[in-house]
């Protein structure tokens, strides 16, 4: 294991909220989660709660910004939530590189001018396949890889219309903006790099009867899990185009 050097300012991690407690316990929380895709020393990591009343300190003190999935709704506009908003606001201003996922994608676009809401296609669950589109050519964030890939799903609200000025990277069957940049170094995504194949089994499992009553179709949704690599490489890969020299354990 190699350790961050001390002078290198940390990356933030917004925490935005958690799995329920059953899911925590085995898996960890949205932010270990996080923390793990992204190969860093956790002294290279600085975790702000912000569902929880804790605030960041200015963008120019962190190298770069992730922001987790959550439970809530971005449309509910808890003070927390729009507090974070401003704060994204604020380092996408002095231009912080970021990399929001799930809630943080659609927090990303609700605070610099986008729409966010129920996706009319219905809930996105599971391990999905993502389709990058002519925008993602060229970017050296997603060079070299392939055009389609799995990716792990977990939402109900998505970015009705993307920030203006902002590029559609990626696409899935039930959703137009899986993947977005926003200026040169700020970067969403509406599934989830962080999740592994058993945590997403174990949340259809938990949740497998709400999931019926919306007329999912669960045990095909659970026995098409599997694994993500492409997609899983993709906060690290973040960190190594926008955060140079941070160092990977």
């Amino acid at each position: 294991m190699t350790a961050a050097i001390p002078s290198v300012r940390p990356v933030l991690i917004l925490h935005t909220g958690d799995p329920d407690d059953t899911l925590k316990s085995q898996f960890g929380g949205y932010a270990e989660q996080l923390a793990r895709a992204s190969g860093l020393a956790s002294d290279a990591l600085e975790v702000v709660a912000v569902h929880n009343g804790e605030r960041p300190r200015a963008p120019d003190q962190y190298r770069a910004a992730l922001i987790t999935g959550s439970p809530a709704m971005v449309t509910d506009l808890e003070p927390w939530s729009e507090d974070t908003a401003a704060w994204l606001r604020e380092a996408a201003a002095a231009g912080l590189p970021m990399f929001g996922i799930c809630y943080g994608h659609q927090l990303l676009a609700h605070a610099l001018g986008g729409k966010v809401g129920y996706n009319p296609a219905g809930r996105e669950v599971g391990t999905q396949t993502v389709e990058l589109l002519p925008a993602a050519a060229g970017d050296k964030l997603l060079a070299g890889l392939p055009l389609t890939f799995p990716a792990q799903m977990l939402h109900a609200q998505t970015v009705l219309q993307p920030p203006p000025g902002s590029a559609v990277l990626a696409r899935s069957d039930l959703d137009e903006h899986q993947m977005i940049r926003i200026g040169r170094n700020i970067f969403s995504t509406q599934f989830h790099p962080e999740f592994g194949p058993d945590f997403v089994r174990a949340h259809l499992e938990r949740f497998g009867r709400r999931y019926a009553a919306e007329n999912l179709d669960v045990p095909g949704l659970s026995a098409n899990v599997r694994a993500t690599p492409v997609s899983g490489e993709l906060v690290r890969r973040f960190l190594d185009a926008y955060a140079l020299s941070l160092i990977h354990i």
